[in-house]
């Protein structure tokens, strides 16, 4: 359709997509332009705030070298309106070294889904995430849906137990105060008002192990109605 396509691969690095061929290519370098988030959290994070943008175009990269560097291609020569987001030194190291390792990363937080999916299987009132068959999941997150009104009760007896988890997120777009017009109101889109009252990411990392994993499932059901 002549469109130009940028992938949005801020939670999913490392992750295949699958055509319908069977061919697999890795997210982020399908479309013109990928971007990713390199921020500490990310499955491949460094040890502040970092980003990187993808293409095979040697001449779309020449114009993001510029306008990432002030619009500069030579110091003190601004041949385009540019910006400062340059990846400095250190946090290149760190995710030079880390690379190498995401594989092994992404393969641990896998490992640690399929865990949760076990142990939360059957369990009335929780959905678990959905799995793609054209594609792979790197679990970024690992989000389920609690139903029946008890996602907060949950939540606080997290916090008591000084349980890492998260909300993403709690108010819909089209409820942000930024956006507030005359075009949406409440109850406008009834599922992401429902998604936003209901999901919670448990904790998800490298280092989980299938006792902390029983820990935390035991207390998503515990704080069940």
């Amino acid at each position: 359709h002549n469109l130009f396509v940028v992938e949005d691969n801020a939670q999913a690095i490392g992750a295949d997509y699958i055509f319908s061929n069977g061919n697999k290519q890795k997210l982020g370098t399908i479309g013109d332009v990928g971007c990713t988030s390199f921020f500490p959290s990310k499955n491949l994070g460094c040890y502040g705030d970092g980003g990187a943008l993808f293409t095979k175009d040697e001449e779309l990269a020449k114009k993001i070298n510029i306008i990432v560097d002030h619009g500069s291609a030579k110091r003190y020569y601004h041949s385009a309106i540019g910006v400062n987001s340059r990846l400095d030194t250190l946090q290149a190291a760190v995710l030079l070294a880390k690379l190498p390792r995401l594989d092994s990363y992404n393969a641990k937080r896998i490992a640690s889904a399929n865990y949760y999916d076990k142990k939360l299987k059957g369990i009335a009132g929780i959905k678990t995430p959905q799995r793609a068959t054209w594609s792979t999941h790197v679990f970024h997150q690992y989000t389920i849906l609690i139903e029946n009104g008890n996602r907060d009760k949950v939540v606080e007896a997290f916090k008591k137990e000084n349980i890492p988890c998260g909300v993403y997120y709690p108010v819909p777009l089209h409820l942000q105060e930024a956006y507030t017009n005359d075009v949406y109101e409440k109850g406008d889109m009834p599922i992401s008002e429902r998604a936003s009252q209901s999901v919670m990411s448990l904790p998800m990392h490298t280092e989980l192990t299938e006792e902390m994993q029983d820990y935390i499932v035991d207390m998503v059901v515990g704080n069940l109605d």
